[in-house]
């Protein structure tokens, strides 16, 4: 089976197949959406041991080998029998390698210690796989540390000289995973002249991410501002992306609108129809019955995972400080994650009957509930290079309550500017937090402005349309400059 495409997206996730986070996310809309404008896409990721992987019918398209320095290793590519998710995806079967119960960790959580040769091995496989096609991709789209050595590849190594020409477009999801290993593993990689070291070398090691950033023909992280902050903050890589700020871009990423689409959501217990007000308050009552909270007061929510960068770790406190005040407000947190803090805020329920409750774990259909239901969504984020969630709240009526930080920086502005869409604020501090509580609060009172937000927030274009068309002119670009 020929692969017909003008864009291979290369990734260690993708949604539905495996997913740990955003980087799925993005490799499962962004080529359906590519698609769509008619620039035709398809992804290849490994072959895991994971429940819809294992329950799909697969078609081998390709087996070959590839030498791991002192041993050969197989693999097979497979495809899927039908079209399920509007672009082709591949797996790549590498035996011992990713036919385990996880992507980066076993069911436990504890990590693989193999992901050097894990990920090396399936680098090698998909430039042996694009050497055997007759048609090859246009450009090789890269994503993240574990295909960086793609680019470097590409351009100095030998055994892939026949793909020299094809340009490499790298992206950043998350600056803080480079993937280096010592030199002592050099073994590994394909040959290529010992003066070309350089150019995948950072602080004495081997550096994927450095790799990534060095040799591809573009660059590209998922917001300005997270691109921003990386050359403020990317764990010893400043200077690099620094360097390198004349190929580099940030580009937001999008929601699937047809996914969360208020008029059609089947999770929700009232659509919309024609009053945003209705749709709002058709969605909180429920909401504030099953969990026995006030429907007069604002409902504001969390909605993710207990973690130190989500800014997860300072929600007891501003529950407990904000409550313990009297406020006329309501909070509710949907989530799992750090055990410590799940016990935290469910015993805080107790203290604070009537204007708070939890859900720990994750209900995809109550998520859908709470982004209807609540008038605000809070987001204390430490780290958030695009970040989703209050595209999802803007869409369904939500406010976002969010840190000046990546993404979030990119697509809300605070209510004291000029269409504003939302509430900011600076620091992960209990006080900075309630002093945006405050200003909720204030606002959900102006009736006639709070509508106002609402109404203009869900008419907001976050499609992936707009993004896909952001990265089609990027491709055009490169594909102009080769020629």
């Amino acid at each position: 089976m020929p692969l017909n495409n003008q864009i291979l997206h290369i990734s260690a996730e993708c949604y539905p197949a495996a997913k740990t986070g955003g980087l799925a996310d993005v490799a499962g809309a962004l080529p359906k959406y590519l698609n769509d404008l008619n620039y035709p896409s398809s992804v290849v990721i490994p072959k895991y041991a994971l429940p819809w992987i294992n329950k799909q019918e697969w078609q081998e398209v390709f087996a070959g080998s590839v030498w791991m320095g002192y041993y050969d290793l197989p693999f097979r590519v497979h495809t899927l029998t039908e079209d399920l998710l509007g672009f082709p995806l591949y797996v790549v079967d590498i035996p011992g390698k990713f036919d385990r119960p996880g992507i980066y960790a076993d069911q436990y959580g504890n990590f693989y210690g193999d992901e050097v040769e894990r990920f090396i091995s399936f680098q090698k496989a998909v430039l042996r796989w694009v050497q055997s096609m007759e048609h090859r991709p246009s450009i090789l789209h890269c994503h993240d540390h574990h295909t960086g050595l793609i680019p470097f590849f590409l351009k100095h190594c030998p055994e892939y000289e026949s793909l020299k020409s094809i340009p490499s477009i790298f992206t950043i999801h998350n600056g803080r995973y480079h993937g280096s290993f010592g030199w002592d593993r050099r073994y590994l990689l394909p040959h290529f002249e010992n003066h070309f070291g350089g150019l995948i070398e950072w602080n004495g090691a081997i550096n994927p991410l450095a790799a990534g950033i060095k040799n591809s023909w573009r660059l590209t992280t998922v917001s300005n501002a997270y691109l921003d902050e990386l050359r403020s903050d990317s764990a010893g890589l400043e200077w690099l992306l620094h360097e390198e700020w004349r190929k580099s871009v940030g580009i937001l990423n999008g929601i699937d609108t047809n996914v969360w689409d208020p008029k059609t959501d089947a999770s929700l217990s009232a659509n919309l129809k024609n009053s945003a007000s209705y749709f709002k308050r058709e969605n909180k009552r429920p909401l504030c019955e099953t969990f026995g909270l006030n429907k007069k007061w604002p409902l504001i929510s969390f909605i993710g995972r207990f973690a130190i960068e989500k800014g997860a770790d300072i929600l007891p406190d501003v529950v407990y400080h904000t409550l313990s005040q009297g406020w006329s407000m309501n909070l509710f947190i949907l989530g799992s994650g750090d055990p410590v803090l799940q016990d935290a805020l469910n015993h805080l329920r107790h203290r604070f009957q009537g204007r708070y409750n939890t859900y720990i774990g994750y209900n995809e259909g109550l998520a859908h509930q709470i982004y209807a239901g609540s008038d605000f969504l809070v987001m204390p984020s430490r780290v958030e290079p695009c970040g989703l969630n209050q595209m999802y709240a803007m869409r369904y009526g939500t406010i976002p309550i969010v840190r000046r930080t990546g993404g979030l920086k990119d697509s809300v502005t605070d209510i004291g500017e000029p269409e504003g869409t939302g509430i900011m604020f600076n620091h992960v501090w209990t006080g900075d937090i309630m002093h945006a509580f405050d200003r909720a609060i204030t606002l959900y009172e102006d009736k006639k402005k709070f509508q106002e937000v609402v109404a203009k927030n869900m008419e907001l274009d976050f499609s992936w349309e707009r993004s896909a068309t952001a990265y089609i002119n990027i491709y055009e670009d490169v594909k102009n400059e080769r020629g």
